[in-house]
């Protein structure tokens, strides 16, 4: 049996400095660059308005994400770090949030899949991402994967 060697990751500093550089690029930008939609070979990206878990202030972040159907997912991975991510535990308080993608806003609901949902999603990230579990064994607890899906619109009177 052939092991791989362990996936190449950038150096903390790099990864946050390019998530930076990001995000700057999108906001300047007014949304026009740096928004993609996913396609058969890599992940789209998606800025996400959540609530702060203590602070109740807009927090705003960029995710690669992966479309199923009318839901969108992602990885609760923070450039696969240890800790979880803050807009992971934001959405574990409050799971309404906004997102906005190259194509306009959507209101969505997020949960983390599990059981057999999880392992059919962590495969579809696997195909586009062969290293993709020597990434996740880099971290010491198991990486969710977030499911977005569309939040119900109030019923009017």
């Amino acid at each position: 049996m052939q092991t791989r060697p362990k996936p190449f990751l950038p150096p903390r500093w790099f990864i946050r400095g390019a998530w930076a550089v990001h995000r700057a690029l999108v906001s300047i930008s007014g949304g026009r660059l740096g928004l993609r939609r996913p396609n058969a070979k890599t992940y789209g990206t998606l800025r996400i308005h959540t609530m702060g878990r203590r602070t109740g202030a807009e927090r705003i972040a960029i995710l690669g994400y992966f479309e199923d159907g009318p839901t969108l997912f992602t990885l609760a991975m923070n450039g696969w770090g240890d800790p979880e991510p803050a807009w992971w535990l934001n959405l574990q308080a409050h799971p309404d949030a906004t997102i906005e993608l190259p194509d306009g806003t959507r209101e969505i609901r997020a949960r983390a899949a599990a059981g057999v949902e999880r392992a059919r999603l962590w495969s579809q990230i696997g195909q586009r991402e062969p290293n993709l579990d020597g990434y996740a064994a880099m971290r010491s607890r198991e990486t969710a994967v977030v499911v977005f899906e569309p939040r119900p619109r109030p019923q009017q009177a």
